[in-house]
């Protein structure tokens, strides 16, 4: 198989393991539900444990030359250099709190550079898609970024301004003060309306590589830009401060504000 034919067999396997694990959030969405503090203080279900669980069995399957980075249930990927990286609920505060607005992420590294990302939204039956060399989709249509070139025209997203202490958070207000609009909430969901074209630039802290790395190709493809806030190529060992933008010009103003 060619690397072509592997890479469209790659985002046909993501498509598939989405589809079967899409229905699973509904069994718990605004029911009763236990939920449980990791080390690190941020809330887990029985719902993250089930799709992470079902994603890694299927890509043991399909896959089992593999190397799996998941969320919930930790690595394996030791000397792979292919790498699924898994997020089965990213936004686990949306769902416990009644709100759509979470999703399931898949992505894939060959060499440590991320080649397929997919971001699906069960609650509301959106999903975008990415591979390299193929552009972005959203539900099979092809989509872009903005093309907005100036912070004073753009809408920015972040997931919280509470996630930005000392200098990060100085910096965050200087980008905020200078943007059109700030709009907070929405995690992976954020991402998928910048590639859309709605948001035109995203400023995050805290991110780990679960949470990050599935987007790359989902920005890129479709256009736009996305680094550390150094300009770095993001990677497993990122810092998780991340800058996503439409343009080249819109990164490059919001790097320099990031500098100061």
């Amino acid at each position: 198989m060619d690397d072509n034919a592997r890479d469209i067999d790659d985002e046909r396997l993501a498509a598939a393991i989405a589809d079967a694990v899409r229905a699973i959030p509904s069994r718990w969405f605004r029911k009763p539900l236990a939920v449980d503090a990791k080390a690190d203080r941020s809330p887990v279900t029985e719902a993250d444990r089930a799709i992470e669980q079902i994603i890694r069995a299927r890509l043991s399957e399909a896959r089992p030359e593999d190397g799996v980075l998941g969320e919930e249930f930790g690595a394996a990927m030791e000397g792979r250099s292919r790498v699924w990286v898994v997020d089965p609920i990213d936004g686990t505060g949306s769902f416990i709190t009644g709100s759509p607005l979470f999703g399931t992420l898949i992505g894939l590294l060959d060499g440590g550079v991320p080649v397929l990302g997919l971001i699906d939204m069960p609650l509301l039956g959106e999903r975008w898609s990415a591979r390299r060399g193929a552009g972005t989709t959203l539900n099979g249509a092809p989509c872009r970024v903005s093309g907005c070139g100036r912070l004073a025209d753009a809408a920015l997203g972040s997931t919280s301004p509470l996630k930005f202490e000392g200098a990060a958070e100085a910096a965050f207000r200087q980008v905020a003060a200078a943007a059109r609009i700030t709009r907070f909430g929405g995690d992976c969901y954020t991402y998928g309306l910048l590639a859309a074209g709605h948001l035109d630039a995203i400023l995050e802290v805290g991110l780990e590589p679960y949470d990050y790395l599935p987007l790359v190709p989902v920005i890129e493809e479709a256009g736009g830009v996305i680094t550390d806030w150094r300009g770095a190529p993001l990677g497993f060992a990122s810092d998780g401060r991340v800058l996503a933008a439409a343009t080249e010009a819109l990164h490059a103003e919001i790097m320099e504000m990031l500098e100061t």
